[in-house]
């Protein structure tokens, strides 16, 4: 089918490798794959066992380490508080063993994913005959930049270069996309081992547009198996033996189905409401949705597609692809396409809005949420005060109002601004995110050309409750968050008014009666009151509305006297 082209940030690599091989790479919690395109058709790698889905396992130190994805990005302070079953499979103390592992002077979850990927990356090597050098990987949609960068600095141990991080159910789009010819919205719902996520997508004439987004980076299969095995008291391997023998009979032993169903049933609700929530958002409805792409594993489970039927209709649940391959497909198609051989576009989103902190603590969304990228927008910022050489950026992440109840992300100062009066000087700050999600903020200043940058890397992770917490709280705050929002902008904007017309009644040649004078000072002293008391907005704005109708012969007057300096000596053509 026609593909279309697309000229994104990362143009000069890929035009470098010029039909390179470059492979695609699902690295799962609990499994993983590597897979190019040959002929047109996916061809994935096997290990000397013949199997192509590669448990996602590393010995490190005689210890047996499972679904390490789960802490990329995180440190071992970060991983004392999260309940991750799985983490460790044979030691009893697994706090204790991820002390030896993740302590001080030990490996990271960085470097022991490097180990799955450099097994991956000699499984293609030794049966194409050539080294690999450069790779497509898919992350969760709900990675931050923190565990994005992990999974990056992984490849890099791994002696890969990693040309685009592509979120899993985008992947699993394009794979299914291209092998169908498929037109029309489309959810992705996405249940591994150890995170869950769910998109929506639109296809269109081999457009691929991610609409939004939304998961639970800590909610999956091992978290089913963790359920059975305390249920049942036994380990978490033959818990999962059990699960899968409940997806295909309705009993295994005197545990049934229904047994299982109950036991999981908050976190499978839990999927559903992300799921129909994202719907919800982006004005969408249920009959909107041409299909839903089940990818994971865990999409076995009955119990979920019965869930999604009851939502969509049974004959809109495409559960006949292969749910474990799918991402890699995606991942190796659009490998393919960076390599130069093939043209399709894909484009993603950006999942929780990015801004800056303003005056008052209010935050100026840049770029919202479920914004398209790659993508770049650019926006004037002013001084506020007379003289001001210097301006902090406060750069945050989140849905809410103020930028104390959102998510910091970095801080930096643009300085050497010229010494002028408050409003003249002009600031451009640029937000720019790569194909990755990554984002850089640069700040430059008009006259000068003074510029800052800085690239948004946190070294800290959102956990599960924060990464719910932002979407719910916006949801919950909204109206008063809007209300607050309008105040502060009232108050901010007030006190401006009162500074500025301050200064000029201290200025000896303004030609304005002592009562015009008496009565700006009593219109300013009753607006400082009502700030003061922060009751009510409209009464804040309409004494600032008569605060400006007393001070209008002294505004006139000033700006007659800028005009007047901007004229004299000069004649008509001039001017």
């Amino acid at each position: 089918m026609p593909l279309i082209n697309i000229s994104e940030p990362v143009a000069e690599t890929t035009q470098e490798q010029s039909h390179e091989i470059v492979v695609g790479i699902d690295l799962g919690t609990t499994n993983s794959l590597i897979a190019i395109i040959e002929n047109e058709k996916v061809r994935f790698f096997s290990d000397e066992k013949g199997r192509e889905i590669i448990p996602s396992v590393v010995t490190y130190d005689q210890i047996e380490i499972h679904s390490i994805k789960r802490l990329m990005g995180k440190g071992f302070q970060d991983v004392q508080h999260l309940d991750l079953p799985f983490k460790l499979h044979q030691p009893e103390n697994e706090k204790e063993a991820l002390q030896l592992i993740l302590g001080a002077d030990k490996v990271t979850p960085a470097q022991i994913s490097s180990y799955i990927l450099h097994y991956l990356k000699s499984l293609a090597e030794d049966t194409l005959k050539t080294e690999i050098k450069k790779a497509v990987i898919t992350v969760p949609a709900y990675f931050d930049e923190a565990a994005k960068n992990a999974t990056k600095l992984a490849a890099n141990l791994a002696g890969l270069e990693v040309l685009r991080l592509v979120n899993e159910p985008t992947a699993a789009a394009l794979a299914y996309g291209l092998d169908n010819a498929s037109e029309g919205t489309y959810c992705v719902f996405d249940l591994g081992g150890g995170t869950f996520d769910v998109s929506i997508l639109k296809m269109h004439k081999g457009v691929f547009k991610v609409l939004g987004v939304a998961g639970d980076n800590a909610l999956g299969g091992d978290d089913f198996d963790e359920a059975i095995a305390k249920h049942l008291k036994i380990s978490r391997a033959e818990a999962r033996k059990v699960k899968e023998k409940l997806s295909q009979r309705d009993a295994d032993g005197n545990f049934s189905r229904a047994d299982f169903e109950n036991l999981i049933a908050e976190k499978i609700n839990k999927t559903i409401s992300l799921t129909t929530n994202l719907i919800e958002d982006l004005e969408l409805e249920a009959e909107d949705i041409k299909g839903v792409i089940l990818v994971g594993g865990s999409t076995r489970i009955p119990l979920i597609k019965q869930k999604l039927a009851a939502i969509f209709g049974t004959q809109k649940i495409l559960d006949k692809l292969d749910p474990d391959r799918i991402v890699a497909a995606g991942a190796a198609w659009q490998a393919y396409n960076l390599s130069g051989r093939s043209e399709n576009l894909l484009l993603d989103v950006v999942p929780l809005s990015l801004g800056i902190e303003m005056m008052g603590g209010i935050v100026d969304k840049v770029i919202t949420r479920n914004s398209t990228i790659p993508m770049s927008v650019t926006k004037e910022f002013t001084t506020y005060a007379d003289n001001q050489t210097g301006m902090k950026l406060h750069i945050v992440q989140g849905e809410r109002e103020l930028a104390a109840d959102c998510r910091s992300l970095a801080e930096f100062e643009i300085k050497r601004i010229p010494a002028m009066k408050a409003g003249l000087a002009r600031v451009a700050v640029s937000f720019k995110i790569d194909a990755d999600g990554l984002l850089t903020v640069s700040a430059t200043e008009k006259y000068t050309g003074e510029t800052q940058e800085i690239a948004v890397k946190p070294s800290y992770g959102i956990d599960e409750v924060e990464v719910k917490k932002m979407l719910l709280d916006s949801l919950q705050n909204s109206k008063a968050d809007m209300e607050n929002r309008l105040m502060i902008q009232a108050i901010t904007e007030s006190q401006h008014d009162i500074d500025i017309l301050k200064k000029d009644l201290a200025v000896i040649d303004q030609e304005i009666s002592a009562e015009e004078k008496k009565l700006i000072a009593e219109k300013i002293s009753y607006l400082e009151k009502l700030i003061a008391e922060k009751t009510s907005r409209d009464a804040i704005l309409e004494a600032q509305e008569q605060l400006g109708k007393a001070a209008e012969n002294l505004i006139l007057q000033k700006v007659n006297a800028v005009l007047q300096k901007q004229i004299t000596g000069k004649n008509i053509e001039e001017v």
